[in-house]
This record gives C-alpha cells, sequence and structure tokens, in this order.
C-alpha cells in the first residue's frame, strides 16, 4: 500500500530550504550530503531500512507518494529546484528499474494557488 508524505513546498525558498525539509520530513542520515545526488540515493533507499538512509519507510513493492503543497508558487518561486526534484524523482525509479527493482516514488501537486 503506498504512503502519502506532505511537503508542505511554502517551506522551500532556496536548495537549502529544500535540503532542510526533506531531511527533516523523510528522515536523512546526519551524513546527509545536502545534494541532489545524495537525495537520490536516501530516496532510492526507502525500501530498505537497514541501510540507514531514511527514517520513513515503506514495504518492499509499495511506494511512497510525495505530496507537494502549493506547487505553482514553488515552480514560479525556485524554478531550478522544482526542476530537480521532478527529474531526480524520475531518476531514483530509473535507478531501481535498471538494477531489477520495482519504481519507489511518486509525486503529487496540490495545486493551491
Amino acid at each position: 500500500m503506498p504512503k502519502n508524505i506532505f511537503i508542505e513546498a511554502d517551506r522551500i525558498s532556496d536548495w537549502a530550504s529544500f535540503h532542510d525539509t526533506f531531511a527533516e520530513i523523510l528522515g536523512f542520515p546526519d551524513f546527509y550530503g545536502r545534494n541532489m545526488d545524495a537525495w537520490i540515493d536516501c530516496m532510492t533507499c526507502l525500501d530498505d531500512a537497514d541501510a540507514g538512509m531514511t527514517s520513513t519507510h515503506v514495504t518492499r513493492g509499495d511506494f511512497l507518494v510525495l505530496c507537494i503543497s502549493s506547487v505553482g508558487s514553488f515552480k514560479r518561486r525556485c524554478p531550478e529546484v522544482y526542476d530537480a526534484l521532478v527529474e531526480c524523482s524520475a531518476f531514483v525509479n530509473h535507478r531501481r528499474i535498471d538494477n531489477g527493482e520495482p519504481a519507489i516514488l511518486a509525486l503529487s501537486f496540490v495545486m493551491t494557488d
């Protein structure tokens, strides 16, 4: 069964706040590199609690839905960060599929603005 995680995009104003928000909500480790390569590594391991990459997990075969609020203003305010979120989410799934694993990540945009 999918798990929904809500991300308030109003909290994101730049790269630092993007990484702060995701690290806090998903429980990234203290050694999280605060870049998109590190973000991809953490998100790729959502179904592997033993990897220690997140405190949020899904059961193998399930997936996580990132429910992004106020996505319109987020995209206008931080277009580079928004594009990276979309692109890197797709890459997480691509990496897993290339390794014979199921996709693990979905995005849901809440258009409240």
